[in-house]
């Protein structure tokens, strides 16, 4: 499947990247990827959300066509949406999880895992009810995480909304324990991703790029958080949302001069996705 030497691949984060403040894609942004579609670019959502929700998004987006992919669970699982097929998929151990989720609890920390339909939690809070209405998932309660896992995840979510300095504790705590097994990052303010060492947005980016043979110098690449920056980093053009979190900016060779609830993809598109197609 060799593409065309000036076919692209535009990579784009939804929450805060894509997606407005109300979790809806604005008409500009729409028309914008329904044209670099056209013209024979390929799409591919960028996330940290668990598949199940990134699905979701794709479907209303329109982004299950022919040339469009998923990037879920920060880099965890690479989904063909017109195939509807995964074409690559990393782990987290299961015998790790009982004793991360454990330590959890122990620090009063709220943590969650994923089947392939829904969120899976020892623990019914605050976190997971808002974490569900975002993300437009349906949740399951269960007794013991690694007896309800009927397969190793992609990743766990630690949430903590109040005290940041607890849950970066946690951090300190499990990429130390897990020094080469696990690594753990912020997607945002409030949580904490716990992905396979290796696990990022940018690294999938790579992978894919070598997937459908387009070189990684034809990539675009569009984030505002901190789980996006080793995607931008590592794209032919990385970019930073005008509303991007602290931090992020600096590592980007463009900052978008819209933000995300006024077409700032779009912006992106026209400038490096369209030019010389």
């Amino acid at each position: 499947m060799k593409q065309g030497v000036n076919k692209k691949v535009f990579f784009t984060d939804l929450d805060g990247t894509l997606l407005n403040d109300r979790k809806e894609i604005t008409p500009g942004n729409q028309a914008a990827i329904d044209l670099a579609l056209q013209e024979g670019h390929k799409v591919v959502i960028s996330t940290g959300r668990p598949l199940a929700s990134a699905l979701i998004q794709a479907e209303r987006l329109g982004l299950t066509r022919e040339g469009c992919y998923v990037i879920a669970f920060n880099g965890g699982e690479i989904y063909d949406t017109s195939r509807c097929e995964s074409v690559y998929r990393r782990t987290v151990p299961m015998s790790l999880i009982p004793s991360i989720f454990a330590e959890a609890h122990r620090r009063g920390i709220y943590i969650q895992t994923f089947s392939d339909k829904e969120v899976l939690s020892e623990e019914e809070r605050p976190e997971l009810h808002d974490y569900v209405k975002r993300t437009l998932q349906t949740f399951q309660v269960v007794p013991s995480i690694a007896e309800a896992l009927v397969q190793e995840p992609c990743k766990l979510l630690a949430i903590e909304e109040k005290e940041r300095g607890q849950i970066e504790n946690f951090q300190c705590y499990l990429t130390q324990q897990y020094s080469g097994i696990l690594n753990a990052y912020f997607s945002n303010d409030s949580y904490l991703e716990i992905v396979p060492d290796g696990v990022t947005k940018g690294q999938a980016l790579l992978w894919m790029c070598d997937y459908l043979q387009i070189p990684v110098e034809n990539s675009v690449a569009a984030g505002d958080a901190p789980n996006d920056i080793e995607m931008i980093e590592a794209a032919g053009v990385g970019v930073a949302m005008l509303n991007s979190f602290s931090g992020v900016k600096e590592y980007a060779d463009y900052v978008t001069k819209a933000d995300n609830n006024h077409d700032g993809a779009a912006e992106i598109i026209r400038k490096y996705i369209l030019q010389n197609s």
